[in-house]
């Protein structure tokens, strides 16, 4: 059993799903789709590291000294940060901004092949105490120097896919406010481990676990997040190529847990008769009979990234 935490840098396990536009029917305009909230008014305005070094790595693995997604827990730490990731997540990190496949393809059309390649170790630190918000900001402010990064968000009219409630009022049964579940500090075991026996909700606070299964199949899940949250996880278990988003119109914190079979190579995006060797759901009817959500086509309005210029650093 393979487990693993959904992060940016997953997109290259996504579906490349086909003739979307024949997929779901489309019904109307959905609402624009808000930006990202202005983090430098809220959070003190521009903020910059006392002191960073940057280098290229040959290393294609990821890493980062906390988890940037807001959801996640974060432990301030003496203003320290260390990574090893492509410019392309650094700026999903700097402006909170999760990129779709398609939303990726957009930003680097016209960018040399290294923005989305190659990987820089960044080490840095910051006077007092940031939060993690705080180190956005620096992290903004450290492109900007080092790596002459200009960009601006412009809204382009796109196909989303809207969470809904299939029933309206009604979730289903592995879809539950957190507040009806066991407590974070709980003690329960991530999904996978051998610590104790399996919970309904076996998973972390605060963040998705996508696990491959023994028989085939796949599970999606996670404890105290937003709906949103949960979006953001359909878009990369499933459908990493095009933007999911919450019409759900649930607030608050969820428990939840999803099991499926992927569809095979060729089938039919959205199709709800693939055949299956593992002989579960698939996503769609999954989705419908355990979360008591469904997926709607829409046309929206959506805040793009748009690099205006960039150079590759010199390393110190």
């Amino acid at each position: 059993m393979r487990h693993r935490a959904i992060s940016a840098s997953l997109v290259a396990m996504a579906l490349n799903f086909l003739s979307l536009a024949a997929a779901l029917p489309l019904l109307g305009q959905a609402p624009a789709v808000a930006p990202r909230p202005d983090r430098q008014s809220a959070s003190g305005g521009k903020m910059s590291f006392e002191v960073a070094s940057i280098r290229e790595s040959s290393d294609s693995v990821h890493t980062m000294n906390f988890r940037w997604d807001d959801e996640a827990p974060f432990t301030p730490n003496g203003g320290y940060f260390s990574a090893r990731n492509s410019l392309v997540n650094y700026i999903e990190f700097a402006y909170n901004f999760p990129l779709t496949d398609d939303e990726e393809n957009v930003m680097l059309a016209h960018q040399p092949r290294w923005v989305r390649e190659d990987n820089f170790v960044i080490q840095a630190r910051a006077v007092d105490n940031p939060t993690r918000d705080q180190m956005r900001l620096m992290m903004q402010s450290l492109l900007a120097e080092r790596f002459k990064l200009a960009l601006h968000f412009e809204s382009q009219e796109e196909t989303v896919l809207a969470v809904t409630l299939s029933e309206p009022g009604k979730t289903g049964p592995a879809l539950r406010p957190h507040s009806e579940g066991p407590a974070c500090d709980s003690g329960i075991p991530v999904a996978g481990s051998s610590k104790g026996v399996a919970t309904p909700f076996p998973f972390k606070c605060g963040f998705l676990d996508l696990i491959d299964l023994p028989n085939q199949q796949r599970r999606l899940g996670a404890r105290n997040v937003s709906m949103g949250k949960i979006a953001h996880g359909i878009a990369v278990a499933e459908w990493q190529g095009h933007k999911v988003v919450d019409e759900t119109g649930l607030s608050g914190q969820y428990d939840f847990k999803i099991e499926w079979a992927p569809a095979p190579a060729g089938a039919a995006p959205f199709s709800e008769d693939y055949p299956s060797d593992s002989g579960g759901p698939t996503f769609q009817r999954a989705l419908n009979e355990q979360l008591g959500l469904k997926l709607i086509k829409r046309q929206a309005a959506v805040q793009v990234l748009i690099i205006d210029h960039v150079e590759k650093p010199s390393e110190n």
